[in-house]
């Protein structure tokens, strides 16, 4: 019999071993796409597939998708029962797991007194995976890279030489996708040698008596946070940049006492471009912002899904057909929170954070270094600014909803023959309020070999900027332009030459609640931070300053904000 007391310290058990599980992942890894930028989750399973816990470490196209593969996919395929220790399986089908092929599922039985009793799992982000390297110029999922359909990577303990000998013969830095593959192996073993050490200190024959508790607490939890929003439907919508044309992604929350239902009907259809969005993470990022809404204390498992259902209509960009192409889903995929944010917004203004930059700007450099032929590839992540709270200011350069980290200059410089001649805030490019938007950020790179490079752009919010709250302003777009003054597409590939340098200008977060609410004391403090200019905080905020002295004169600050107040009203 399971306690309150003993509940919680089981609870508690199993996320330090899934936190193990992820610590082994990342101290293995190969890449600072996993060890440095965190792109990767790592979670523990009952044996029907349900969903735990997870690791702190993580991302919700990464936990969540994984989510659902292991209980819809392995699973089914693979009952527990049918397999054997030392096996482990496989899989980056984009349909079945995290929505495009570069994010490898690694899925590892855990076996205990003759028994299947539990599933560890991660998926990470590989460095590559052949095909026409990550970004949105396919046309189809078939010129991506390699589709690895579920199957064994161990047998008993032994690497299924035939697959990795296909994997290395695929990938352009075979190496490093090998190494992180083995770090999966490692950490879903670890995190299976500490589950059965708990197994043991408890008398637990399996987790048939933990895992209902912990997964009825957490729906329990999470409908009695929805019984306090009003029933209803509640209705939103944002336009991002697509990649030729704009797309719009349009949902409606439906309230029905304890449960949501989001509808995404409305939503752009899906395109001949990478850019298109598998269910399963359309369903991971919207879970995600509804419970970061909703319940953030609440943990993130099975229990948190049951009172959520999503749909979008069949062949929409948000719910693709196979086989199109997926390489860049996040660019369209992370935007389903700004709709949902605004939706319920209508309902919890104090709960919701204004437009960000939302999807991550990443940027993948391939080719020669040097002219032996030795080919390189790296990729790392960007983040613009975030949407300003209710409550303070936006963070800047700072990822959300994905949360992966900034890999820093020095590691970038180190790993991979590029240069990074500056990285900095951008000043104004946070979006005016009485909290603004967080800013982006400016950074300056070039390839160091001396021979030609490609680099892959995956870049929205170029055209649309991201919309204020309740008054805030947007803030800017962002940007990517060469040294010769033209201006790549950006989500597409180009060669960038020798001593030629790309300069990736990333957008600001809207503001929230109108700018002439801002405390002039604060505007001064962002003014001598560089935060913002003192021509944005006469012109925006309506405070002017001395900047001589670096006082505000409030007689003037006081004329210039009656002034904006009585245009404002006029127009």
């Amino acid at each position: 019999m399971i306690d309150p007391i003993l509940l919680e310290v089981l609870w508690n058990r199993l996320i330090s071993i899934v936190d193990e599980q992820a610590a082994a992942l990342m101290h293995s890894s190969f890449t600072t796409i996993v060890r440095e930028a965190g792109d990767l989750s790592a979670g523990v399973f009952d044996a029907a597939g349900n969903m735990l816990a997870q690791a702190v470490t993580g991302t919700p196209g990464h936990i969540n998708t994984m989510a659902n593969c292991v209980r819809h996919h392995v699973v089914a395929r693979y009952p527990i029962d049918t397999l054997q220790p030392g096996d482990t399986l496989i899989t980056n089908d984009p349909w079945a797991a995290s929505g495009h092929l570069f994010d490898l599922t690694v899925v590892t039985p855990v076996f205990y007194q003759g028994r299947g009793v539990a599933w560890f799992a991660s998926t990470c982000h590989a460095v590559d995976i052949g095909g026409l390297t990550i970004g949105g110029d396919a046309h189809e999922v078939f010129e991506e890279g390699l589709a690895i359909p579920l199957m064994k990577l161990f047998k008993v303990g032994k690497p299924n030489d035939d697959l990795f000998d296909i994997i290395r013969a695929n990938v352009r830095v075979p190496d490093q996708v090998i190494g992180d593959i083995y770090a999966q192996e490692a950490g879903n073993i670890v995190g299976a040698r500490k589950l059965i050490e708990m197994l043991d200190e408890y008398g637990l024959p399996d987790l048939s008596e933990l895992a209902p508790l912990i997964l009825d607490r957490t729906e329990q939890a999470l409908r009695d946070a929805i019984a306090k929003i009003p029933n209803g439907v509640y209705r939103s919508s944002v336009v991002v940049d697509g990649f030729d044309e704009p797309v719009t992604i349009q949902c409606a929350v439906s309230i029905n006492d304890r449960d949501i239902h989001v509808d995404y009907a409305g939503t752009s259809p899906q395109i001949k471009r990478g850019i298109n969005v598998v269910m399963n993470y359309t369903h991971a990022y919207t879970t995600y912002t509804l419970m970061c809404i909703l319940a953030p204390h609440i943990p993130n498992n099975e229990g948190a899904f049951r009172p959520i259902s999503v749909s979008a209509p069949d062949g929409s960009i948000l719910n693709c057909r196979r086989p199109v192409a997926v390489g860049a889903r996040h660019i369209i995929g992370h935007f389903v929170s700004q709709p949902l944010l605004n939706a319920l917004g209508q309902a919890l203004p104090e709960r919701v954070i204004a437009d960000g930059s939302a999807g991550l700007w990443i940027t993948m450099f391939e080719g020669e270094r040097n002219h032996d032929g030795e080919i390189f590839a790296y990729v790392f992540f960007s983040a613009g600014g975030m949407g300003a709270r209710p409550t303070r200011d936006g963070l800047s350069a700072t990822a959300f909803p994905s949360g992966i980290t900034g890999v820093p200059a020095e590691v970038i410089e180190s790993v991979a023959p590029v240069r990074m001649h500056k990285r900095e805030l951008i000043a104004d490019s946070g979006g005016p309020g009485k909290y603004r938007g967080g800013l982006g950020q400016e950074m300056v790179l070039e390839v160091t070999t001396g021979l030609p490079a490609t680099h892959s752009c995956m870049y929205d919010r170029t055209r649309f900027p991201a919309r204020g709250f309740l008054g805030g302003q947007p803030g800017q777009t962002g940007a990517v332009t060469l040294s010769d003054g033209t201006q790549p597409h950006p989500k597409s590939k180009y060669t960038l030459q020798p001593g030629q340098t790309a300069t990736l200008r990333l957008p600001g977060g809207g503001g929230f609640y109108s700018p002439l609410e801002r405390d002039p004391a604060q505007v001064l403090r962002d003014v001598r931070q560089g935060y913002i200019s003192p021509e944005a905080a006469r012109d925006s905020y309506g405070v002017i300053i001395d900047l001589d002295q670096w006082t505000i004169d409030e007689r003037a600050t006081a004329e210039q904000r009656a002034n904006l107040k009585q245009n404002g009203a006029q127009s």
